[in-house]
């Protein structure tokens, strides 16, 4: 269970990249004082925590009312995540968020950012999403199914930290800094992506063979 908890922890810490997230929520609270910030990385992380869990329990009643296999989502799970890696060792994080400067733009314009577009889509979009779907459907146990939903809260509390030391994070790593370890995070996050896809044929191919 301990090995579980550690695997799900690193794969969705690099799906979700929180430290590439850094120069983002800096760039879009630049007038905000220090208990504003505090508060909008508590919302964000709670929002994010929220999203996840939903999404993990509720994910496979949804792909049923749409009638889509699991497998194939697994499939397709797989070729966002591996375009998330894709977009961190190319180092576009935001764009690939779908968080571009229209959007950052509009985001300061706004009192609470910190459901979208920080919660959603820039921390919790279709790679974790899809993820946590399939480690749902790898897992029929609730002693699993806990232990996983228990890591996702562990995770909204480390996003919840690094966004509350933003400011003190982007002064230790600097940009070079955090462009490098997200290029290292891609690049694990690649192959999550090609292990989720390879595992949806094998499934896909077996089933329609039976």
């Amino acid at each position: 269970m301990i090995e579980l908890c550690f695997s799900a922890l690193v794969a969705l810490f690099s799906v979700v990249n929180p430290l590439g997230a850094v120069p983002v929520f800096l760039a879009m609270t630049p007038e905000y004082t220090e208990p504003e910030r505090r508060q909008t990385a508590r919302n964000t992380g709670i929002y994010f925590t929220l999203i996840l869990l939903v999404f993990f329990f509720g994910g496979a009643l949804i792909l049923k009312f749409f009638g889509i296999n699991i497998d194939a989502m697994r499939i397709a799970g797989g070729m966002m995540v591996l375009s998330s890696g894709y977009g961190l060792i190319s180092g576009k994080f935001a764009e690939n968020r779908s968080v571009n400067q229209e959007v950052e733009e509009e985001a300061r314009q706004k009192q609470d950012i910190s459901f979208a577009p920080l919660a959603m889509p820039l921390l919790s979009g279709p790679g974790s999403i899809s993820y946590l779907i399939s480690q749902y459907n790898e897992h029929p146990t609730w002693e699993a199914r806990l232990a996983i939903s228990g890591v996702v809260v562990v995770l909204g509390i480390i996003v919840y930290l690094i966004l509350r030391s933003a400011p003190l994070v982007y002064r230790i790593l600097g940009e070079a800094g955090l462009k490098a370890l997200s290029r290292i995070m891609g690049f694990i996050v690649m192959s999550i992506g090609v292990q989720m896809m390879i595992g949806g044929v094998i499934e896909l191919v077996e089933a329609m063979s039976k």
